[in-house]
């Protein structure tokens, strides 16, 4: 079940990055956007959204950029959102990224949640915005462990071109972004209005100019549909469950 949202969710706007051509997803993608594709009846924007309402949050911007008319299309045959939340749009005229898309959207003056509109997770945005408030971080990522398996064998050379070790098919665990961030207003001052900029390049700026960014350890289910193993587990897992569990998943 969704925990009844705390105070400190309560009243925080969140951003949704929903803007990608998602060319991973190809050819699925070529004529339907990506936040659009769908997760059993519903598209997974909308199952991150009521996501976003069961903590609390529903001061929610959806930042648009390639087919964004069929995303504002879908809204205004929802008009239930309407009663949820308080939705609002803004949109790029030419690809700005993961950080720049942020310059477009008015009145970040406080404490504020971004995410991309591609992902399932059951992440719990209350706790996230706990430890990002006693952190004192600049900005928060959050993170989550992956294993990655090399399915080769993995040699270890050394300056003279002997092998000195050998490794069949290692696991690798990293600590990954899961596409999820709390920003502080402050964090803006390294964005440039209309000049594109991807999250990782913002991350490297805000380390250089001594500003803590922190990375929020988490165990949550979390899949990035962008990625088509991640999107058939997605269907597979969210199928699974019961229609009273899908909007709180």
């Amino acid at each position: 079940m969704t925990p009844a949202p705390p105070n400190n969710s309560r009243g925080i706007r969140a951003i949704i990055l929903a803007g990608g051509k998602g060319t991973r997803l190809q050819p699925f993608t070529i004529n339907f956007p990506k936040p659009l594709m769908p997760l059993g009846d519903r598209p997974v924007l909308e199952v991150l959204m009521e996501r976003l309402v069961g903590h609390g949050i529903t001061d929610i911007t959806i930042s648009l950029g390639h087919m964004a008319e069929l995303i504002k299309a879908y809204f205004e045959q929802r008009p239930m959102w309407k009663e949820k939340i308080q939705l609002r749009f803004v949109q790029e005229d030419k690809p700005l990224g993961t950080a720049g898309a942020l310059s477009l959207v008015p009145q970040l003056d406080k404490t504020f949640l971004v995410m991309n509109g591609d992902l399932l997770t059951d992440l719990n945005f209350s706790e996230l915005l706990e430890f990002h408030k006693k952190s004192s971080s600049t900005l928060t990522i959050a993170a989550h462990r992956r294993e990655i398996k090399i399915d080769l064998g993995v040699l270890e050379v050394d300056g003279n071109r002997r092998v000195r070790g050998y490794k069949e098919k290692p696991i690798s665990s990293l600590e990954v972004s899961m596409g999820i961030y709390v920003y502080e207003p402050r964090a803006l001052q390294w964005i440039r209005p209309g000049e594109p900029l991807d999250l990782p390049d913002l991350v490297l700026r805000l380390i250089a100019a001594g500003e803590p960014v922190c990375a929020y350890p988490s165990h949550c289910q979390w899949l990035d549909i962008g990625r088509p193993d991640d999107y058939r587990q997605a269907q597979e897992l969210f199928l699974a469950l019961p229609k009273t569990a899908q909007t709180t998943f």
